[in-house]
């Protein structure tokens, strides 16, 4: 195998010049979020004898970054678990290096028990478990051959453990080894420079098989109008789509050209200046090496006005596969698709069935062994589903496993997001005192591949599932217990969910409360709710600087990995234009210096900036303790006064319903710091963060958020009309108290009548 890889190695360095791939002699991109260090080294030092190695590049990923959301642990006699990496495509591995933070068992034999290593399958490492250090955590370091590593990578650990030199269970709860999912791995690379053509896209400007957070500067004259924005954000928001998970900042650079990969747009009346730009003919694309450093790339996005730039932008994000050389003209760009709400790509389709074969891949669907891993399925549902007094969402559950061979624990466990849901035992085939029965047999025909198909329908509570949910099935073998020196571990258990199980939540209308700050943080609601953002309008500051543009284009990013989809709709304006926008619901980006629609609509929102001062509405604190109590409007609505939150010190993320139309909602980011906005995109991407954030205000300060609800509510989307009613008097108990007063007083009333007019008749007889 080394042989064989140190071939391809040869191969690779010797296809790299014709390909454009060529083999860099300064520092490598720094660009890239990521634990980083840049180090200079010999030539000999590396593998690859044919790449100069003056400048060597570190960076490591930690088992958590790489998917382990929880510590490895293994148990029993040979347990293996693993997580997946990649590699860039620019990149060349030259030292790769694993720590491992750990803790063993006490009571296993040392000459008999170790941990595996294995890359792509072939064995990497052996490590002892000595008995001194067994029962304490413990750190391990370990280098493993870099011929080994491929672009696409899986790194096991196979725990090989024994406690008894007799016979033994291989299930003896002795056998355990944990390791930490802070554990990492490391990696010494050599880059690669990259060819100019257009056919690599998006590399080098994202690769995929890089799984650090991307970092790509946007570069724009001193002053870019609103159309050079919205070309931008389709742009940002197709990269966002993309990098997914990883999550991506796009800083913007106004007339300066940083050292990195970086994308320019430019029209004839707004160029860059001091950077060369290639003549504009039309809208076009081209790509051309960095004028400052030949390793760093130029993609430049251009059209002789504000139309063709869009133009330009939407074909990049749409037809890059067909683009190919060192510039592209865009002679022809077909009409898009008119999108309808809720049908982002990223999300769980709400006007029909899903089948589970659509969220998950075969070899995701199927597991092996007595403790197999989970069967995960990762969604995204539309955040304002409403399941009041529902059974929940129905799926249709269809799964298969190897037949136990006699009844005992055996169990198919459903959980979301670590949540029980409900289980099924995993059945045996019916048998008799001398082997199978003729049903056994006649089902063995019927099921070549020796697996028992079963099907469960159950529901899903709607109420405890957030937007961004993880569907988990654990199928849980019980190990047959024969006897002393009679138990044998065959390796012969398969599980598989079909995927043609489904899940629908067609059946659910779309109302929510608002506004709601966990809704636009996991999804961007409700600007998603048109994929395309076709219903949204950016409010820029009047002059926007640098970090104001950046926090746009990154936000844009975050609508893109939401939805799946670029922003072909996205509008952007200015503070003086709102009311133009008014039948759209508006992302406000600014400070209390350069964004007036904050002094302007200060008494709609929940939150205002006057000097130093700072209101907040006390509207849903007084009715949440006196329901019969109605909230003063205006300048009289109760408003207490917090001194401590500055906005110098501070960002602040608050919702609140548009002053320009009713059932249209506004999400305001305001800080007057720099980094106050780089503050809460970092919360939008960390998944730690994200969930402090709810209600209808955010006060974020570093990775400190304090969230809450204040402010008038209100409901955006539609109920059927019964439903309606039944919400509004569950809502407003009172009002059903007065109606039931108002009924019997009427009745009464007629009763009275009645009565009256009766005896009177009695009495003229």
């Amino acid at each position: 195998m080394f042989k064989r890889n140190l071939i391809a190695t040869a191969i690779l360095v010797a296809v790299a010049l014709p390909l454009g791939l060529q083999p860099l002699d300064a520092s490598a991109r720094t660009k890239r979020s990521g634990t980083e260090t840049t180090e200079t080294s010999s030539a000999a030092e590396s593998s690859f004898s044919a790449i100069p190695a003056s400048a060597l590049r570190k960076y490591s990923f930690t088992f958590k970054q790489l998917g382990a959301i929880d510590p490895l642990q293994l148990r029993g006699v040979d347990p293996i678990i693993g997580v997946p990496f990649s590699i860039p495509t620019d990149e060349v591995v030259t030292a790769v290096k694993l720590k491992l933070d750990m803790a063993y068992s006490p009571s296993l034999i040392t000459h008999l028990s170790h941990l595996k290593l294995m890359v792509n399958g072939e064995l990497a490492a052996t490590i002892p478990l000595p008995k001194e250090q067994a029962g304490s955590s413990l750190v391990r370091e370990v280098s493993i051959d870099p011929r080994l590593i491929t672009d696409f990578n899986r790194l096991n650990l196979q725990f090989i453990g024994h406690y008894t030199l007799e016979c033994e269970d291989p299930f003896h709860s002795s056998l355990w080894l944990n390791i930490s999912n802070l554990s990492s791995i490391e990696f010494t690379v050599t880059p690669l420079s990259v060819q100019n053509d257009l056919a690599l896209l998006p590399a080098p400007f994202f690769d995929r098989r890089d799984g650090r957070r991307l970092e790509l500067p946007f570069v724009f004259a001193s002053s870019p109008s609103n159309s050079t924005l919205e070309a931008a954000g389709i742009v940002s928001s197709w990269i966002g789509a993309l990098a997914s998970y990883r999550g991506a900042w796009f800083p913007a650079n106004l007339n300066t050209l940083p050292t990195d990969d970086v994308i320019v747009f430019a029209t004839n009346d707004e160029k860059p200046a001091n950077m060369p730009v290639p003549t504009i003919n039309g809208p076009s694309i081209s790509i051309a090496s960095h004028p400052q450093d030949s390793r760093y790339k130029i993609l430049y996005v251009m059209g002789r006005d504000a139309a063709e730039l869009r133009t330009a932008a939407t074909a990049l994000s749409l037809g890059r596969t067909t683009f190919s050389g060192q510039t592209a003209q865009i002679t022809k760009l077909e009409a898009l698709k008119v999108r309808q709400p809720y049908d982002a790509p990223n999300w769980i389709a709400s006007d029909r069935k899903v089948k589970f074969g659509e969220l998950a891949t075969i070899e995701d669907l199927n597991v092996a062994g007595y403790s197999p891993d989970l069967v995960r399925l990762n969604m995204r549902l539309p955040p304002d589903l409403f399941g009041w007094k529902s059974a929940g969402i129905p799926v249709d559950l269809k799964y298969r496993y190897t037949p136990r061979p006699r009844p005992d624990k055996s169990t198919l466990n459903i959980n979301i997001n670590r949540n029980y849901i409900t289980s099924y035992p995993l059945e045996a085939f019916p048998r008799t005192d001398t082997g199978a029965d003729v049903m056994s047999r006649f089902v063995n025909r019927l099921l070549p591949d020796q697996l028992l198909p079963a099907e469960e329908n159950f529901h899903l509570p709607i109420n405890q599932i957030p937007a961004r949910s993880q569907l988990q099935f654990h199928f849980h073998f019980d190990y047959p217990k024969v006897g002393a020196c009679k138990d044998v571990l065959l390796d012969n258990i398969r599980a598989a969910v079909d995927p043609d199980s489904s899940l629908d939540i067609s059946g659910f209308p779309h109302y929510i409360r608002m506004p709601n700050l966990a809704a636009f943080s996991n999804s961007g609601f409700p600007f998603t709710r048109m994929a395309d953002l076709s219903e949204t309008a950016v409010v820029m500051p009047d002059t926007p600087g640098a970090s104001d543009i950046g926090t746009y284009l990154s936000l844009m990013g975050r609508m893109g990995e939401s939805t799946g989809l670029p922003v072909y709709g996205i509008t952007v304006g200015k503070s003086a234009d709102a009311e133009k926008y008014s039948a759209k619901d508006l992302l406000l980006l600014g400070s209390s210096t350069n964004q007036p629609l904050l002094s302007q609509w200060a008494n709609h929102m929940p939150f205002s900036a006057s000097g130093q001062i700072r209101t907040f509405s006390l509207a849903e604190w007084v009715i949440r303790r006196m329901p019969w109590y109605e909230e003063p409007q205006g300048d009289n609505a109760p408003v207490v006064k917090l001194s401590s939150i500055t906005l110098n010190r501070d960002a602040v993320l608050y919702g609140f319903e548009s002053p320009l139309k009713s059932g249209r909602s506004v999400v305001a980011i305001v800080s007057d710091k720099t980094v106050g906005m780089a503050d809460v995109l970092n919360a939008l991407m960390d998944s730690e963060l994200v969930s402090k954030i709810h209600g209808s205000l955010a006060i974020i300060r570093g990775k400190e958020i304090d969230s809450m609800s204040v402010g008038n509510h209100y409901f955006v989307g539609s109920l059927p009309p019964w439903t309606a009613v039944r919400w509004f008097f569950a809502g407003n108990s009172w009002f059903m108290a007065m109606l039931l007063i108002g009924v019997a007083v009427l009745l009464g009333g007629v009763m009275y009548t009645v009565l009256r007019q009766q005896a009177a008749k009695r009495m003229k007889k």
